[in-house]
């Protein structure tokens, strides 16, 4: 691929990135009321997105528990028992990854 194509390729996902990003102020800035139903979608998403992504992480885990998933299960405790201690999203997904990433090396 020619780097004039990849620079146009990196520009054009740029843009539709940014534009994606500011659709909302653009829609609803200036004082405008947000419909009821994109204010239940902003509560609603963040876990229902959280419940996929763990569904998924997880999908091999349960099929195959004896080979696989023990570092896993660990990991998902330590992200479930840091954020119940500080609430900190961050601090949780760090401790978690690390102790996944310790862990899929000893195990």
């Amino acid at each position: 691929m020619e780097k004039s194509m990849i620079v146009v390729a990196v520009l054009v996902s740029a843009v539709i990135t940014f534009g994606l990003r500011a659709l909302p102020f653009a829609l609803f800035g200036h004082g405008k009321a947000m419909p009821p139903k994109m204010i239940y979608l902003g509560r609603i998403l963040p876990s229902a997105i959280m419940a996929v992504l763990v569904v998924y992480c997880l999908k091999d885990v349960i099929c195959n528990f004896s080979e696989f998933g023990i570092a896993e299960i660990i990991a998902s405790a330590v992200v479930i028992l840091s954020y119940k201690w500080r609430h900190n999203t961050l601090l949780s997904i760090t401790l978690g990854t690390v102790c996944n990433m310790i862990l899929l090396r000893i195990i």
